[in-house]
């Protein structure tokens, strides 16, 4: 299961998230649940590096899947639009899929 908790601040912006496990749809390597958020989460921090500039810290871990992300003081409107655009793509993996792969958690900051 992956478990994704999203952090949104008191004016509703999205600044922050931790994603962590692995689905367990398929196979190690032809997991197509695992391989998609994998690859939203990666272009979003990605994007927000090479397009934006904002400054952030982030931690990772393979074999736990851990990715815990957050934005720094002074972050873009950009930026939080980029982690929407993940979080709206991973409702969307979410609402296909299942809450027995994916499970999004929502935590005011």
């Amino acid at each position: 299961m992956i478990y994704i908790t999203i952090y949104e601040n008191q004016k509703h912006e999205y600044t922050a998230f931790n994603c962590i496990g692995h689905a367990e749809y398929g196979e190690a390597g032809e997991d197509i649940v695992c391989a998609a958020v994998s690859v939203l989460v990666i272009n979003t921090i990605n994007s927000i590096e090479e397009l934006v500039s904002d400054d952030f810290d982030i931690v990772t871990e393979e074999e736990s899947g851990l990715i815990d992300f957050s934005l720094k003081e002074d972050y873009s409107k950009e930026a939080v639009l980029l982690i929407r655009s993940m979080v709206l793509g991973l409702q969307g993996i979410q609402n296909n899929y299942g809450n027995e792969y994916i499970t999004l958690i929502f935590k005011e900051v």
